[in-house]
């Protein structure tokens, strides 16, 4: 599979907007309700204006398969990432995606170190930061509020010299 990460671009959007409210992708995201398009086209204008954030397309093959999110908050060294894959990319492309992701914001971007949470019931985000090399950072208790209920957000961070980019079989 050959894959390749881009600058989102105003052609992505239908697309990126489609994935986010897909119930496979939403059920896991912070919001409760499905985004407008408005909305989302708001969001798209105001982060790309931001340079402290990066707004990626994966390509797998050739097609748009995940969309990836790292913006530095902390300092220009440290970032977070967020990231979804395509409800439709073949089985596989999620590890392809977050191993290109982190190889951009660590030789790319240069960043000192990346950051990632997820709620409590994502088992699959929280195996998938795991197998990736993240540490868990933290567990903030009753941190969001998701369908009435409170729920325990997990935090993990990566260092750059914790990450080994000629391998994808991390620790």
């Amino acid at each position: 599979m050959t894959q390749n990460l881009r600058r989102m671009t105003d052609s992505d959007l239908e697309q990126v907007f489609e994935w986010r409210n897909h119930p496979d992708v939403s059920r896991f995201m912070y919001t409760d309700h499905k985004i407008t398009l408005n909305e989302h086209r708001q969001w798209f204008l105001k982060a790309s204006k931001n340079a402290a954030v990066n707004l990626l397309i994966f390509e797998l093959d050739g097609a748009s398969s995940g969309f990836v999110n790292i913006t530095r908050s902390r300092c220009s060294a440290v970032a977070d990432w967020g990231f979804y894959i395509s409800p439709d990319a073949p089985k596989g492309a999620g590890r392809e995606l977050g191993y290109a992701a982190l190889t951009h914001g660590f030789s790319a971007l240069g960043l000192h170190k990346i950051c990632g949470e997820a709620i409590e019931f994502n088992e699959r985000s929280i195996a998938f930061h795991h197998a990736l090399g993240f540490k868990q950072e933290g567990r903030l208790r009753d941190q969001h509020r998701k369908s009435q209920r409170f729920y325990d957000v997990i935090c993990f961070g990566l260092l750059a010299r914790e990450w080994r980019p000629n391998t994808k079989e991390q620790d």
